[in-house]
């Protein structure tokens, strides 16, 4: 079960650091915490995309873990896919609460598979999250490198991600390869995204489907047997009509050449 304090509780010693450094979380000690299994998602098949591929049906591990001191609040969120292989950060949404400074702030994401749903699904779970008791929090803005952009539809879709959550992104150059995010206050970002994409599946959910399968296998397995038995009376019947066919075109040629001789003769 996940250890969680609220800011106004005595910070705990084993929970917080002597001296957290609120601009720098790199040696933080939360920084070694890994998320703990929470949910499973339904990602569900899209249209092909010309710039990210096929988009099957995927299921995925959502996990999430949140630490609280007086100080600061971490709230740490990943997923993670059957066989998928992942850089530390990716994949992964770390939020700061400063309470110091009321003041919250991120990295941006760095999604696989992209144009799924998951970058705008976890950044509204952080959201809401922030939400519960700390909507007066400022939002520290931060910089949206363009090398980390695969494809100009890709950056497009960051934006667009970003925007829909109540961000506001801006270029400061023309040449647009530096963008900056920010937002002034958390209430006023958007807690939303796309269900059409992304489901939350709870245990109750699982077992439904797990129950649908196996209903549906047995009846494709009884589909398939009855369709193997009919090929089986097909072949049966195709092995009776090629002797007949073939014992007709040896009477007819035993006619044709009697009739031959006769009329030879």
């Amino acid at each position: 079960m996940t250890d969680t304090h609220t800011p106004e509780q005595p910070e705990q010693q084993a929970a917080a650091p002597a001296e957290p450094d609120a601009q720098a979380p790199q040696g933080h000690p939360w920084e070694l915490l890994a998320p703990e299994p929470y949910c499973l998602l339904r990602l569900y098949p899209q249209p092909f995309d010309r710039a990210t591929g096929a988009r099957p049906l995927r299921f995925a591990q959502f996990s999430r873990i949140e630490r609280h001191s007086q100080k600061e609040s971490l709230l740490r969120l990943s997923v993670e896919l059957p066989g998928q292989s992942l850089k530390k950060d990716q994949n992964r949404l770390d939020v700061w609460l400063d309470h110091q400074q009321k003041e919250m702030r991120f990295e941006p994401l760095q999604i696989d598979p992209p144009n799924r749903g998951l970058g705008r699904f976890l950044l509204a779970q952080a959201i809401e999250w922030a939400q519960q008791k700390w909507s007066h929090y400022a939002v520290k803005s931060g910089d949206l490198p363009y090398r980390n952009m695969l494809s100009e539809d890709a950056r497009l879709r960051r934006d667009h991600a970003l925007r829909q959550q109540g961000f506001e992104v801006l270029y400061p150059d023309e040449g647009q390869l530096r963008a900056t995010y920010g937002a002034k206050r958390v209430s006023e970002l958007e807690a939303e995204w796309n269900p059409d994409k992304v489901q939350v599946l709870d245990e109750l959910d699982c077992a439904a489907m797990l129950e649908q399968a196996d209903t549906q296998l047995r009846d494709q397995e009884a589909l398939i047997r009855k369709h193997e038995e009919r090929i089986t009376w097909l072949k049966r019947e195709d092995s009776g009509l090629r002797f007949t066919v073939t014992c007709l075109v040896a009477f007819a040629l035993f006619q044709a050449g009697l009739l031959i001789w006769i009329a030879t003769r």
